[in-house]
Order: C-alpha cells, then structure tokens, then sequence
C-alpha cells in the first residue's frame, strides 16, 4: 500500500484560493443538502493549554473520504510555536486504504479562508471595496486572500493589539495577489470596521472585539475564530442587525458562543439563523436581498471543508508530481 505525504508547502501549491472557493460552495451544498455524512467533530480539552479535535466527513458527489486532526493550542504564541497543529488523512472511498497524509495548519487556513470566500461571493454587495480585518494571525492572512479574490478590495485596514505584528502582516501581504499595495494599520478595530464594506475576525478572543452599532448599512461580516460556547468574538449589535447565516446549524448550536451566548440570554432565538451557506448555494434560500442589508456568516469550521480541499490537493499533487510516496 502507497501513502503520498504532502507538506505544508506541497499543500499551499495545490490549493489555490479560487479554486479552494468553489470547492467550498460545493461542499456546503453537500452538506446542507444530505449528500454529506459528518459527525459533529470530538472535542479533546487539555486544560489551561488547548484543544485538540478530531474531524471525519464523507461526501458523496466528490467520493472525498477523510478525517482530520487540529490541536489550538494558544498558549504557542508565547512558545513561538504555531497555535493551530493539524494532519489530514484521506481514505480511499471504495478499499478505505490511507491513500495520502498532508499537513493540517495550511489546509486549514486556506479552507477556513475559502469559506469566507464563498460567503463573501454570495452575500456581499458587489461593490464592495474597502476590507477590514481583525486578527493578523495565519488564519487572518487567508481570510484576507479570499476577500480580496472573491471581490475588487482596492482599500485595506487591520487592527491587531500587536502592532509588531500588525507591521509584519501589511509588510507580508501588501500587493500579494490581488491585494492591494498599500494596507493601513488601525489604531483600534472600531476605527477599521467603520468604512469596511467586508469585514473579518478571525482571533482567539473571548469577548468582542468590535462595536457593532458603527457598521456601516450594506456590510458583510465573516467571523471565524470563536468556536467553543464561551468564546464571543462578534457582539449582540452585529448579531441582532445582521441576515445571519452558518456553515452548519448544528455545529454552531453546539459550539458557536457568538450565537449561544445570546440565544441563552434571551436575546435571539434560534430561527434567527436565516440559511445555512449551502442552502444558498443550492438556492433552497435567498443570499443578500438589499443594498442596505448587513450580512454575518458565522463559521466554527466543519469537517466537510477539510475532505474537500484534500481531495482538491491530491488531485492537483499527483497532477503537479507535488509529495513523496512511502509504502506501508
């Protein structure tokens, strides 16, 4: 039995961004279309330290087989490790043979940031112009690729606490792509998110990291860095203006404290959610209806996403003679 092992960098050349948005769009059909199986993911605490999960999906349509493994652990920042760890194994769908392992972190980054994509190509005004991102980590650096490919961005802000940090992000992403040359730092995320047409958090915080009585009619927010019941990255403001719309309606109920915490206070209720991204996709329901209107797609990040880009990495590796082949 062969296994290709696939490199972070070997991950990277054979998942572009545009192509990672399209597979995004299929998947979330899949999966909001019963096409998809997908255990809600096992959570594995080890405290004071981190998280780590284990994610298994099968969708029919691509015959992608696979599970991943993803530790967050944030404390890494101070170890100067990563704070997202993962592997990827994709399974042959018709023997169950482990056909490929790759590495997770960049698989992860890139799908997580592709979702963003897709819900930024469905539900953004397409005149959208100005960016603001929250969070300069891995995760916020694809978060911006896919804005950017999904829409015209043509200005730039991003607000980290870190501002080291923040230079080496707008040093690193100024002009990559289609990225614009010039990307202002912001002296606080309220001062980003005010003109932003799109808006993304993608940070470990537990509590809110902007005001969301200063958005702008007509924005879109993705948020993706809160994914346990006690992590608040997006305030009430936000939630209650906005046409909210997820990834998985089960996975958010059980791990999305932007949507628990107010739906435990009273605050919002359940039918709140307007669609799941692939119920649009699918056009079982309708995406922006109004200029006005302001948009948030909450991700926790499903495991759909991950058999999707794999299956697009292994198709492109073997295509590109990217990865080293062992025998088992």
């Amino acid at each position: 039995m062969d296994l290709i092992l696939l490199t972070a960098a070997d991950v990277v050349k054979a998942l572009p961004m545009a192509e990672a948005i399209e597979g995004m769009k299929a998947a979330f059909a899949q999966l909001s279309t019963g096409q998809a199986t997908m255990p809600l993911r096992s959570h594995i605490d080890v405290p004071e330290m981190g998280t780590s999960l284990v994610m298994p999906a099968y969708l029919e349509q691509n015959g992608a087989l696979a599970v991943k493994v993803v530790s967050v652990f944030p404390k890494n920042v101070a170890r100067e490790l990563p704070v997202v760890n993962a592997l990827v194994m994709v399974l042959d769908v018709t023997t169950g043979q482990p056909v490929a392992l790759m590495e997770g972190s960049a698989l992860t980054a890139i799908r997580t940031g592709a979702g963003s994509g897709a819900a930024t190509d469905l539900l953004a005004r397409r005149d959208a112009k100005r960016a603001a991102i929250i969070g300069t980590g891995v995760q916020a650096r694809t978060q911006l690729e896919a804005v950017c490919t999904a829409r015209n961005i043509q200005e730039v802000s991003i607000f980290s606490p870190d501002f080291p940090q923040a230079e080496m992000f707008a040093r690193e992403m100024a002009g990559k792509g289609s990225i614009p040359a010039a990307i202002t730092i912001s002296d606080d995320a309220n001062t980003a998110v005010q003109e932003a047409d799109i808006i993304c958090t993608a940070t470990t915080s537990s509590t809110p990291v902007f005001d969301g009585r200063l958005l702008r009619p007509g924005a879109h927010i993705n948020g993706v860095g809160s994914f346990v019941p006690t992590m608040q990255e997006v305030d009430l403001a936000t939630v209650q203006r906005s046409t909210v719309v997820v990834d998985s309606r089960a996975a958010v109920w059980t791990e999305a404290g932007d949507l628990i915490i107010p739906l435990e206070n009273g605050d919002i209720s359940e039918g709140h959610i307007h669609a799941e991204l692939g119920e649009i996709v699918a056009g079982r329901r309708p995406g922006r209806q109004t200029e006005d209107q302001v948009t948030f797609y909450k991700s926790v990040g499903v495991a759909v996403q991950d058999a999707a880009a794999a299956a697009i990495v292994l198709n492109n590796a073997r295509t590109l003679g990217l990865g080293t082949s062992i025998s088992l």
